[in-house]
């Protein structure tokens, strides 16, 4: 039994790597048809929601079968927790992206708006951060989830900065009022994308250490 039970978790890791990778594209195509304004690439995005819908449940149905058949102990049992919460994590990217395109193919269709936002910049942090807890997902790397979940409060900041803008634009000009809150909610998906990602890297860091570090203060998380 040991050995069938490793060849499923063999396979397991290799699907919840399948639908990170198929996340990972979606949120980068959604975010170009945002900044590039395509609406053509948003809509991809949305059309093809259903395979990372249709690969969650797969893993998920994987996970409850291995746990009842093999009652995994110890650090398989880890393993398995952590696929079946961060399939669920990465499904919910997947939906935000989605979200994002949407807002890209409103906003790619019409005029652009006549302010400018550092919006470029919190996408960059936003896709460290998903990337980053990708990598320690694959590689097992508390120390990079560690640094992934620091920086979330950068995304926090960044999410802030731009709603004040958009807040006093909208006051300027209310014509500008329904594409700067398609705007508004991009910036907000962005920062649940940063949550997400520091969801999973606190699951890194109980997959390999059996420690669970979800609302803990930050100099407990400090470990090196």
């Amino acid at each position: 039994m040991p050995k069938h039970l490793q060849n499923e978790l063999q396979q397991l890791k290799k699907e919840i790597l399948q639908i990170a990778a198929m996340v990972e594209a979606a949120t980068d195509k959604a975010l170009v048809a945002l900044t590039d304004r395509k609406p053509e690439l948003a809509q991809e995005v949305i059309d093809n929601d259903y395979l990372i819908n249709d690969t969650e449940v797969r893993i998920e149905e994987e996970c409850l079968k291995i746990m009842a058949l093999y009652q995994p102990v110890a650090a398989d049992l880890r393993f398995v927790i952590t696929v079946l919460k961060v399939n669920n994590d990465l499904e919910r990217v997947g939906d935000l992206a989605v979200n994002i395109a949407e807002r890209a193919l409103y906003l790619g269709r019409r005029e652009r708006l006549p302010f400018a936002v550092d919006l470029p910049g919190m996408i960059t942090d936003v896709k460290v951060m998903l990337a980053g807890s990708l990598d320690a997902l694959t590689n097992r790397d508390p120390t990079l989830a560690r640094r992934i979940i620091a920086m979330d409060d950068l995304v926090d900041d960044a999410n802030y900065n731009l709603y004040k803008v958009i807040q006093r634009e909208m006051f300027k000009d209310p014509l500008i009022l329904k594409r700067a809150l398609h705007l508004l909610s991009s910036s907000r998906h962005l920062e649940r994308i940063a949550d997400l990602a520091t969801n999973i890297c606190e699951d890194v860091v109980y997959m390999v250490e059996g420690e669970v570090i979800r609302h803990q203060p930050e100099i407990f998380m400090d470990k090196e």
